[in-house]
């Protein structure tokens, strides 16, 4: 059984940094795609970005590109997602996802190409 959990979510300030991990367990292999999604009140589900398995392919929204990360340890079977000068706009619940196929690591992919979520960490930045 497959099963995500997210951790590192929290309070921070603009400027500051948070680091967020997801700990994904119960697959036979390293060979899928990973994202972070997040979700503001009233609003609707935005792909953060991805990474797919030997981590050279990656994909962000313009939205984060050049201020958050995403990286994954394939060792211990976690993927991060560095949060750098974070923005009011960022605060959000933010879930980790695992999609089996490589299209879900397209940089159009949809949220139902994922096929594990997790239940969300909350991030909140304050200016």
């Amino acid at each position: 059984q497959v099963e995500l959990k997210e951790s590192g979510g929290g309070s921070v300030q603009t400027g500051g940094s948070l680091r967020l991990s997801c700990s994904v367990s119960g697959f036979t292999s390293s060979r899928y795609c990973a994202g972070w999604w997040r979700q503001a009140p009233g609003k609707e589900r935005e792909k953060v970005g991805t990474i797919w398995t030997d981590g050279a392919y990656t994909n962000y929204a313009d939205s984060v590109k050049g201020r958050f990360t995403i990286s994954r340890d394939n060792t211990d079977n976690i993927v991060y997602l560095q949060m750098n000068s974070p923005k009011p706009e960022d605060t959000a619940m933010y879930y980790c996802a695992v999609g089996a196929s490589i299209a879900a690591c397209y940089s159009d992919s949809a949220a139902s190409v994922f096929n594990y979520w997790g239940q969300g960490t909350q991030v909140t930045v304050s200016s």
